[in-house]
């Protein structure tokens, strides 16, 4: 009986006293003393960018790291003051700024230092009522205030105006028109939804951009299969759209071309075993033989074409990131492919597994794996059940790769790519008999 209630007893203190810590833990974190720390850390971190580049001697800057972390302690004793007080200040430290551009600008046009001023006072101000974002945006001025050289010569140097009007256009593709486009199913047999169809569009000129970069930081031989692997986990078949219209404008690239676009299909194949993997683990199970075959398969073939490029090493031209059109073109012929599903669909009916996943393939082979694997892990489908009509829906999208590959891009291409996909998915039927 004591033994029970002395136990009691310490249990409740140590209850009392976790309590009592983690109360004076928030009282600290909530105080105006923690939001001040937190203020003068602001301005003391980008003063100390600050003072290494103002220079020294009779001509340096004005405006150092004591300067930097005066301010932001100044606009936040102003926030805590008032808003009318943190106005004040601000409007003094607008008149101080333009005193600082007066004086020291000289030849040099640039305003970074004075806009660093007006920045910092309201970021300490910004600390006093949420620290945590004070801190991030501190640190992104300060690492922006230090990447000055690494910007301005990738701005003036390596970026080119083509490049510049393409990531604009991107900007509009993505900010402007996409928010603006319904999102609902319209069109024949309600097959065609516009913002799904644009995010197409969008994702296309995304990895054209991708592969572009790539190609040019570790040249096409590299860029191109590390583009089409990374990219494939998005969507392989856009991907090996894209590598079609590339090499369609630039012939020489078609090695390093057709072992990003194989390269799409090995993602395919792992991102298939994931998904299987967090939805139905016996279906994985069942299927993880002939999906190791089929991406082994896919992996030796892109290889090949990888290592084979190196005898023609192709030079990464500082051209346009991404064509709109093939863009545009893309996304139309996945629309001829999603009106023809849905009219197998509306001919065929629901009426089995199997020719929904034929169906649904066409467009997309996760859609249809998701579904199946749902199905087992409900129990409504036995996993043996489920081995076909996944192995149908990765053939069915195969299809759609080669209509893609040949739409866009030239013979050559389809007929070197052709054994690349088709290739990997007859070596998982093959093992998916053989088992089952």
């Amino acid at each position: 009986m004591h033994q029970v209630s002395l136990r009691k007893i310490a249990h409740s203190l140590r209850v009392e006293n976790g309590a009592q810590r983690s109360m004076m833990d928030g009282l600290m974190i909530s105080s105006p003393w923690f939001g001040f720390a937190v203020a003068l850390g602001i301005g003391l971190l980008i003063g100390l960018e600050r003072e290494r580049s103002k220079g020294l001697g009779a001509g340096r800057r004005a405006a150092g790291i004591r300067t930097f972390a005066l301010l932001a302690l100044l606009g936040a004793v102003a926030s805590h003051l008032g808003k009318e007080v943190l106005a004040i200040v601000l409007l003094g430290v607008i008149m101080l700024a333009g005193f600082s551009y007066r004086r020291d600008h000289g030849d040099d046009p640039g305003m970074t230092t004075e806009v660093g001023l007006l920045v910092t006072p309201l970021l300490g101000a910004v600390a006093m009522a949420d620290t945590s974002l004070a801190a991030a945006l501190g640190t992104a001025v300060a690492v922006l205030f230090a990447a000055k050289v690494s910007l301005h010569g990738f701005v003036t140097r390596i970026l080119t105006a083509t490049e510049v009007t393409d990531g604009l256009v991107f900007a509009v593709a993505t900010l402007i028109v996409w928010p603006q486009l319904p999102d609902r199913y319209i069109g024949p047999f309600a097959a065609l939804n516009p913002h799904s169809l644009w995010f197409l569009v969008i994702l296309m000129m995304a990895i054209g951009a991708c592969g572009h970069a790539a190609a040019r930081a570790m040249g096409a031989r590299f860029g191109l299969p590390l583009t089409g692997l990374a990219s494939g986990f998005v969507s392989s078949t856009a991907t090996i759209g894209v590598m079609a219209a590339l090499v369609k404008r630039a012939p020489a690239s078609m090695n390093a071309a057709v072992a990003g676009a194989v390269f799409s299909t090995l993602a395919t194949f792992i991102q298939l075993s994931v998904l299987l993997a967090a939805l139905s683990r016996a279906t994985l199970l069942l299927l993880a033989p002939a999906l190791a075959a089929g991406a082994v398969v896919a992996a030796l073939y892109a290889l090949a074409f990888a290592l084979r490029g190196g005898r023609e090493e192709v030079a990464a031209e500082p051209g346009r990131a991404f064509s709109l059109g093939t863009a545009l073109g893309l996304a139309a012929l996945i629309a001829v492919m999603l009106i023809g599903s849905a009219a197998l669909r509306a001919w065929a009916g629901e009426a089995g597994v199997m020719a929904g996943a034929l169906v649904a393939g066409f467009a997309d082979a996760h859609s249809p794996v998701i579904s199946i694997a749902s199905l087992v892990a409900g129990m409504k489908l036995a996993p043996s059940e489920a081995v076909l009509p996944i192995l149908t829906a990765v053939t069915s999208n195969t299809v759609s790769k080669l209509v893609m590959a040949r739409g866009v891009g030239s013979q050559g291409f389809l007929l070197r790519i052709a054994p690349g996909v088709v290739a990997p998915v007859a070596a998982a039927w093959a093992v998916a008999l053989a088992l089952g």
